[in-house]
């Protein structure tokens, strides 16, 4: 039943704050809108009360669930396309409209490694979009091609490519007009939000950093070798994001704790007055220069590097506007610049930024891709940081059943519950697991509230985009798009811009 004055109240609930605190306070929305009130401001300048009141008997209203890796779900692979614009789009959206179903209300789409020629085509398909049924596409996620040979995982070698041409090899690979730009960000809200995992360590990939976060694009370190150095260099250059931390990199090691180590990165460490010496711009690829001697090595998957073996694996009113208290862009040069240039290496110049900030981190909760004890100890370094994703493949689906599925190019997946690897081998292929189980496990984990786990599926994903004004958040303002979880965390039901989409009654 729509409420007649559009005004929709919650009560009897709690409310997941951004702090992650819970709080018991009813929720107004404006179903006609699809946004979330500030229920005093609407009250005294309308002098309506809600015609609509849903009392939700004491659970949990959270915002809407946003995964910012998922490769696929309910059969289809985001990374498949044989040709047909209509059927992909048609796919691509019953994925959105069932995902509903796992409290995600917002996703990111992520291709991994393509054949160069199917970029352009299959960006061109991953527009953001939305359907008053259905979760919002927020943009892509391009997980390769631009990633080390040593941590490619299920990734395929023969298209790995290095970007020698900088920021004009990402171009000419994804497309120019298929990567965001700053202005058109800053306009469209949502209708921008880019990711792409690279390697910094890789032939150019470094040099590219900076102008890919000035285009808005979130650069996420991932499927690298990087040494503590080198991903401290691609942070202060505007890296954003660690991609499924712990997998497809170094392990921790105590002298070099490469990539994991951000996350105990001091920002006094790396102030302008003592910069990180980059060592290393290239690639440990077949031909392309070393880092060290600036000589020609060939690479050997079983060859030890710096030490670390690696192996193959894997609102109110109209009138009121919260803006994102953290948006994506950062003036990065000219008037009002963070940086100084402190040096030159091979040839080219670097701009160091002032500031230091560390990285959000993606981890996969189910218990397979990372000890439930190391998920404990990355949240207990840096809780801010966290955000919980699925790296679902296209089986992913509640119902399915355990066994042998078809995947790509004759390769197939063999699923045992929440584990998902290549038939074969033990290489981990993604996983099945949803994100609300995900939620559910976090608390297990670690030991923190359901509240807390929550914000680390909705306030920081949303954060990390530069969104928190409209998605992953309660703000006056922002998209109704909203899960009811009981108090073990299983979703009840899910709202999108204020319409209820699914429910498990």
């Amino acid at each position: 039943m729509s409420s007649q004055n559009g005004l929709v109240c919650f009560t009897n609930c709690f409310l997941p704050q951004e702090d992650g605190t819970l709080l018991e306070q009813d929720l107004w929305i404006d179903e006609r809108r699809g946004v979330i009130l500030n229920a005093q401001k609407t009250f005294f300048a309308r002098r309506e009360r809600p015609d609509k009141i849903v009392d939700l008997g004491g659970n949990i209203l959270s915002p809407g669930l946003i995964d910012i890796q998922i490769n696929g779900a309910y059969g289809f692979d985001f990374s498949v396309f044989d040709g047909n614009d209509e059927a992909y789009k048609s796919s691509l959206q019953e994925v959105a409209e069932r995902i509903v179903e796992t409290g995600v209300t917002s996703f990111v789409p992520t291709l991994i490694t393509q054949e160069k020629s199917l970029y352009p085509k299959i960006l061109r398909l991953l527009r953001p979009f939305s359907t008053a049924t259905s979760a919002t596409v927020l943009g892509w996620h391009a997980e390769g091609p631009f990633i080390d040979m040593a941590k490619r995982g299920a990734h395929a070698p023969s298209f790995l490519i290095s970007a020698p041409q900088g920021i004009k090899s990402f171009e000419d690979l994804y497309g120019a007009e298929n990567l965001a730009d700053s202005e058109d960000w800053l306009m469209s809200g949502t209708l921008g939000v880019r990711i792409i995992t690279a390697a910094p360590e890789v032939n150019g990939v470094m040099s590219a950093v900076e102008e890919l976060t000035k285009r808005g694009v979130v650069f996420s370190i991932g499927h690298s070798i990087a040494t503590s150095d080198i991903a401290t260099t691609a942070v202060k250059h505007g890296a954003r994001l660690i991609t499924h931390l712990f997998n497809a990199m170094p392990q921790l090691h105590h002298r070099d704790p490469s990539i994991i180590g951000l996350l105990g990165a001091s920002p006094h460490l790396y102030s302008p007055f003592s910069p990180i010496t980059t060592k290393a711009l290239y690639s440990h690829s077949p031909g392309v220069m070393s880092p060290i001697a600036l000589t020609p090595m060939r690479f050997d998957s079983k060859t030890a590097i710096s030490g670390l073996k690696s192996p193959v694996g894997s609102e109110a009113l109209d009138e009121v506007e919260t803006p994102p208290q953290t948006p994506v862009f950062k003036a990065r040069s000219g008037k009002g610049s963070t940086l100084k240039k402190t040096q030159s290496i091979a040839g080219f110049s670097l701009d160091e930024p002032v500031e230091f900030t560390r990285p959000f981190y993606e981890i996969i909760v189910d218990g397979i891709h990372s000890h439930p004890n190391s998920v404990r100890l990355a949240y207990s370094a840096y809780p801010e940081g966290c955000i919980l994703i699925t790296d679902a493949m296209k089986i992913l689906d509640p119902n399915l059943r355990d066994g042998v599925h078809e995947w790509r190019d004759g390769k197939r997946f063999v699923k045992e519950g929440d584990k998902l690897y290549l038939e074969g081998t033990d290489t981990l292929a993604g996983s099945v697991v949803t994100l609300d189980k995900c939620v559910r496990n976090f608390t297990r984990f670690t030991g923190c509230s359901l509240a807390e786990s929550i914000k680390c599926a909705t306030y920081s994903p949303a954060k990390c985009l530069g969104i928190e004004n409209r998605k992953g958040t309660l703000r006056a303002g922002a998209d109704a798009d909203l899960v009811v979880f009981d108090a073990q965390g299983i979703v009840q039901s899910t709202w999108v811009k204020g319409k209820q989409v699914w429910s498990r009654a």
